[in-house]
């Protein structure tokens, strides 16, 4: 159930985002969410895409280094304590987030957060049977 998620590795330099967003676009691709991680002379571009083996092989043909890592995506109620309610059931199971970012939609009821875990499976099992509703790829697609 795990949300496929691109991560290229971005040359801290004039004009590298382009090439990344202009072959995404050129592939009919839409973004979902995305994320930027930098240094000085490098960053990690997170994205989750409508369609990320398409948004790959243009990325790749484009000279990109990506690749894809599976990450647990889950929709909370746009409320108080919805974040803390996740990461206290992940901390009570010992699973560690490595990084979240959160999604943009339009929806003013639910926000949409992406995990990235060392066990997605265990997370996934533990999230659900704490009622916390997981995202699937089809799910992304529909946002």
């Amino acid at each position: 159930m795990a949300v496929k998620q691109l991560s290229i590795f971005v040359e801290n330099k004039e004009g590298k985002l382009v090439t990344i967003t202009d072959s995404i676009a050129k592939a009919g691709i839409d973004i979902r969410a995305m994320s930027v991680a930098d240094t000085q002379d490098f960053g990690i571009f997170r994205l989750i895409v409508t369609d990320p083996e398409k948004a790959k092989e243009a990325l790749e043909s484009s000279g990109c280094f990506v690749s894809i890592t599976k990450v647990v995506g889950v929709s909370i109620p746009d409320e108080p304590g919805s974040l803390a309610k996740v990461v206290n059931i992940l901390a009570r199971h010992n699973i560690n987030i490595e990084y979240m970012y959160a999604f943009i939609t339009v929806s003013k009821k639910h926000a949409s957060v992406v995990l990235r875990v060392a066990d997605n499976e265990g997370a996934e099992k533990i999230l659900t049977e704490n009622g916390v509703t997981l995202m699937e790829e089809k799910d992304i697609v529909a946002l």
